[in-house]
């Protein structure tokens, strides 16, 4: 089964990172307020980047990277 690393874009043009097996159903609870406490008043949020990976331990470590980027970084890597 496929993992992804995702990047969203909330309201306030802030990122978050994460991972997941079911992309479309992460991407839901972020927008209704259920995703994390990061994006809960930060909705509505737009999905702007996606990896998919073959593992876990894989999307963990890919997260990591993700996240330890600068701003720039990550606008760049969003295209």
């Amino acid at each position: 089964m496929s993992w992804y690393i995702y990047i969203i874009r909330c309201k306030d043009n802030r990122f978050y990172t994460g991972i997941t097996k079911d992309l479309e159903r992460r991407v839901r609870e972020h927008n209704s307020g259920y995703g994390c406490r990061f994006t809960k008043y930060r909705a509505p949020v737009k999905l702007v980047h996606s990896e998919e990976v073959t593992s876990r331990p894989e999307a963990l470590k890919r997260e990591i990277e993700i996240k330890n980027l600068r701003r720039i970084k990550k606008l760049e890597l969003i295209g």
